[in-house]
This record gives C-alpha cells, structure tokens and sequence, in this order.
C-alpha cells in the first residue's frame, strides 16, 4: 500500500465521523518568531485547543500536516527516523474523549487498514503524585481485545504530552494530559540486514529496539499548569492524536525498515544502480542511502516553502542537511557529481507531490546541486584534514565543524577507515565543546526549541507584543513599505529587519520610541479574533505577502476594536493582554545590515 493509499484513508475514516478536514499549516511560518517549522499538526490549533471557538462551530477537524522536527536529526540512518514527516491528525475540541478515541484509531488500524489485532501493544499513563493512573484507557483497551500483557503502564517521561515536558516539568499557563500510544509488533524472530537479533523477552514497546514502531498517539488534553506546582482540569477536555504518515505506511506493509515503502524506496534504488551496493547488506552502506534520500527530501520540502540555505535560523538547518547528506556520499566516492543529487531531487519530488504542492521544482533542483557544489570543496579540504592528525579529539571534531561545517560523525568515519586513533569519551568532549560555543551565543538563539514550540517565557510574550508595536510604529513613521524581514525575539530583546537604505534619523527614532511608550502607557487591551483569510485580508491586518497561510487566520489587534486599532497583525500569539503589562521601551541600536535592510534592537526600558 502506498502512502497516499494510507493518507486518503485516513482523512476519510475521520471525515466519516464527523471530522472536518482542514488546510495544513505552513512548514515555514514566518510571521512566528518563536518557531522554525511546524513541527505537529496540533502547534497550529493551540488556541481552539485552550478553548477558543473555532471559526464555524467546528469540534472535530482532521488533517495530514507536513512537519520538521529536529530533535532526530542524528538518529537519521536507522531504520526509523526522519526529519521531515507527515502527521495524520485528528482533534476533538471538547467533543468526544477517550471512549470513542481509542475505539475509532483501533478500527482505522485492524479494519481499514487490516493490521493485525495481535502485532499491536499499546502503552497507557501510571499516573504520579499530580494525575491519577489512566485505568480508563487501559479498560478500553482491554475491551477492545487487546490483552493485558500487550498494555504497558509507562511515567510521565514517556506517556505524557505537553508542549514543555513532562506534570512537573510544564511551564506555568500551558496545557498537557496523559497519552496512550499503539505500537505494531514485527515480532521477535524478525532480522534485520546486519544480522542482529531483536533482544530477547525483556524487550519492550519503547526499548527502542527495532522490533517495535510507534505508530499512533491519543493525547488527552485535560490540564492546566496554574502554578510551579499546581494542574487544574481544564473546562474543556480535548483530543489530540498524531501518527506518522511513513511509518503506519510501513507498518501496514509489514517492513521494519520506512525506507522500503514508495516515497523513499524509488530514490534508494537510483543509488543503488549508481554505487552497486545493494539495499539491505551492508549497515554502512544502508545508512549512507538512508541519510542522503531523507535529508534531500527534507531539503526538498524546505526550499519549497522559501527558505535559502544560510548561517541562520531555517536556512541553517537546510545547509546542515544538505552538507550531511553530501558528506555521507563524498566519502564513499569522491567523484560522485553533485548533478547526481538532481536526479535524486527529481524522482523524490515525482514520489513526495501529495499533501504539499511542490512549486518552483527546476530552481529547487538548482538550488540543491550549487549547495552541494560549493561544500565539495570544503568537505575535501575537511577530509584532507582529518588525515593529518595523529589523534581524533572532541577538539578536533569541533574545530573541522566549526571551520567547514563537517558532521562529526563523518569525522569519525574517516578515522576509523583511516585507522587514525580516537580518544576516549570524544563524543563526550565533542558535546562539551558545542555546549560552551552554544553558552556563548545563548541570547541569539534564546526563544527557538529545536523545530519545536516557542518559549512562552513572562519577557518573551512582553517582547512579543512590543514588536507589533514596533513595526506598527515604523509604518506610520516611514510609511507602508516597512515590512518584517527578519526578527528575533529572545528574553532581553527583540530584534527586527525591515527594507531601508539608511537609518533612522534622530528625530524619526524618537518619534518610533515615544509613539510605542504612549501607547503602553494607555494601557491598551491586546485582543485577537480568528476569521476566514478572506475576511483578514480585508481587515489590513499586516501579513507576510510571502507567506501562505491556513484557511483561517488569527490577527491579534491592539484597541478597543479592530477597525481603529493602533497594531493589527496576522499571528499565533501568545500576546499580554494589555500593553501596560510591557513596560516602557527603548531602540538600543540601529545599524544597516546590507543592501536595503536595516535592524533595530528594542530593549525593555525598566
């Protein structure tokens, strides 16, 4: 069965019972600055799922939302992991609960798509001292017929969701439940290509061994964090379940291995017939084809949404992706043309065109042979190096990283082919390093998670809405033509690109800095209210016009009403809700930042 098979399934099975189906979000949302990717087709919903309406009534939507998470960019080269995914997902908001969830995700699972009742296990919540043992779930499951042996009670760690960890981990304001997750059993007897056994009758559903894949999460959005140590139930309990479009995909086609179903297999088999090696044989090999087709597939996806490589921000993760995937075929052969890598983009691009409409295809092509082109000679300049010294240190490894990009891991590689010695606990020492390079620029990066949810910090949100002021501020002193072309907003400033040739006059800044304060000290409510796109745009709320957003939209407005309101903007929040709570503020510094673009920092004045 195909992926698009599973897809259209799916949306259909939920669409049968009553579900919505609605647009997927952005991969790249650029209007967020709290955010690099959509990372789960939930990150979107936040608000309806903390009970605001959604536009029509709707309760129950469904979606496959294409997704980046980061947190696996390593374990990329196993059987399992990817970075780019699609996740199906359907939500109740506070409509049905437990009862029907479980019962419907079973079904689609063992009827739809005909997987074995007895290859599945599931895992429920224990409960600890703050939410009681989910022994709700764990009866439906058992009346489902899945024996109890096959549900497995996990803590918090591993059967809890909220968008900061774990009951005792949850920023205060934010919103989490337990979760129970379903997993498809390859059994114990099945071997992979490098003749590993599965482990023996202590294995379990989240050992991480191979033998069992995850294949569905149900979480049960019921709490609220309202102190350091406090949860209350929320008035509206909600569902959210997530599940993997490439893994179910291969669960159904009973192969451990996701990279045997169709949107990667057709790139593998194109490698293949280029090195001669085939699939399944050799575990170095293997991971090298894994790495390579996953990392361009992500890249693909990516430049789609508008991204170009660079040093910064998304454009960083394109060009460590792309480096990756490049350093992993450079080191298995030297001469292997980056025009290659085209080929590759061209038949991913023909198995991946479902749910993301891939636009621009040629100059995504181009893009990704002149980055790979240019990092040849870099990598042959790393590897060069790599052979001159006499030991492979933590230090060494940071040094090729930070001076050309070189993955550690192929550092490693080389050494080890190479028979270069290796000191002891050098992924250690390597780890250390990047953690005190990472120390160094924290205020840079303060406010992103890895392809994950921002930080909802008091300064944060404060810095949030003073931005809006901002660049409302600088459109009524420079005119229209400011617009957001970069921003950063971390817990001691916010930092903001706008189009211009020079810098703010003296007399322009102060007006910027005392039409922001004036409007802080009316103590202004900050509001928001979620309407068709259509009716947003209407509204002269400010947008990215490179932006493409859902069907419905949220514009945050500062005022007594939208119409007369000082700032009014397309955004995800979070937002305080009046501008007294910001404070005063100040532009640190301005400077140019190269051909028609100017930076201005803002700091909290008190």
């Amino acid at each position: 069965m195909k992926a698009s098979d599973v897809r259209k399934k799916y949306i259909e099975f939920f669409k049968n019972r009553g579900h919505i189906e609605i647009e997927p979000a952005p991969l790249v949302l650029e209007n967020d600055p709290t955010t690099l990717f959509t990372s789960a087709g939930m990150q979107p919903l936040v608000p309806y799922l903390t009970g605001d309406p959604y536009p029509g009534g709707a309760r129950r939507l469904v979606n496959s939302q294409p997704s980046i998470r980061l947190g696996d960019i390593e374990e990329v080269g196993d059987n399992r992991h990817t970075t780019f995914f699609e996740m199906l997902g359907n939500w109740s908001l506070g409509d049905y609960f437990k009862k029907e969830q479980l019962p419907w995700i079973f079904e689609f699972f063992t009827a739809e798509l005909g997987l074995p009742k007895e290859k599945l296990w599931v895992s429920v919540f224990e409960g600890d001292d703050k939410v009681p043992k989910d022994t709700e779930s764990f009866e439906i499951w058992e009346k489902l017929g899945i024996p109890q042996e096959k549900i497995i009670y996990y803590p918090a760690k591993k059967n809890w969701w909220s968008m900061t960890g774990t009951p005792s981990d949850m920023q205060v304001g934010h919103i989490g439940g337990p979760d129970s997750e379903v997993f498809y059993d390859f059994g114990e007897d099945r071997k992979f290509h490098e003749n590993s056994q599965f482990k023996n009758d202590t294995c379990h559903p989240n050992c991480d061994c191979g033998r069992f894949l995850e294949i569905g999460n149900s979480v049960f959005i019921q709490y609220k964090k309202v102190s350091d140590t406090d949860l209350e139930e929320l008035p509206q309990k909600n569902v959210d379940f997530g599940g993997g479009l490439e893994r179910i995909t291969a669960a159904v086609n009973n192969t451990p291995d996701i990279f045997n179903i169709d949107v990667f297999r057709p790139a593998i088999d194109r490698l293949e017939k280029y090195f001669g090696k085939e699939y399944g044989k050799e575990k170095e090999i293997d991971e090298m084809y894994r790495v390579v087709v996953e990392h361009i597939r992500a890249s693909i996806f990516i430049l789609n949404a508008g991204v170009t490589p660079s040093n910064k921000q998304q454009g960083y993760v394109l060009r460590r992706l792309l480096r990756r995937a490049a350093a992993k075929v450079f080191i298995k052969d030297k001469t292997f043309d980056s025009k290659e890598f085209k080929s590759l983009a061209e038949i991913i691009i023909s198995q991946n065109s479902g749910i993301i409409k891939i636009t621009n295809k040629k100059t995504i092509e181009d893009q990704i042979v002149y980055e790979i082109g240019k990092f040849r000679s870099t990598i042959e300049r790393g590897m060069n190096e790599v052979k001159k010294v006499e030991k492979i240190t933590g230090q060494t490894m940071f040094d090729l990283f930070q001076s050309y990009g070189f993955p550690p891991e192929i550092t490693l590689e080389i050494a080890v082919k190479d028979n270069i010695a290796i000191e002891d606990n050098v992924g250690v020492n390597f780890e250390k390093q990047m953690e005190e390079h990472k120390e160094k620029s924290r205020t840079s990066s303060a406010g992103v998670f890895k392809g994950g949810l921002a930080d909802h910090s008091d300064e944060v949100i404060r810095y949030h809405t003073a931005t809006h002021l901002l660049l409302a501020s600088l459109r009524k002193v420079l005119g229209d033509t400011v617009v957001q072309k970069g921003q950063n907003i971390t817990k001691v400033r916010s930092r903001f690109d706008f189009p211009g040739n020079e810098k703010l006059e003296g007399a322009q800044l102060k007006n910027v800095e005392d039409m922001i304060n004036d409007v802080v000290t009316k103590d202004l409510p900050v509001k928001s209210v979620v309407m068709s796109k259509d009716e947003a745009l209407k509204t002269g709320a400010i947008h990215a016009f490179n932006e493409k957003y859902a069907d419905t939209v949220k514009i945050y407005y500062v005022g007594d009403s939208l119409d007369q309101a000082f700032s009014k903007e397309f955004c995800g929040g979070p937002h305080v809700s009046h501008t007294g709570e910001i404070g005063h503020v100040k532009i640190s510094k301005q400077e140019k930042i190269g051909a028609g673009l100017v930076r201005v920092y803002l700091v909290l004045n008190n």
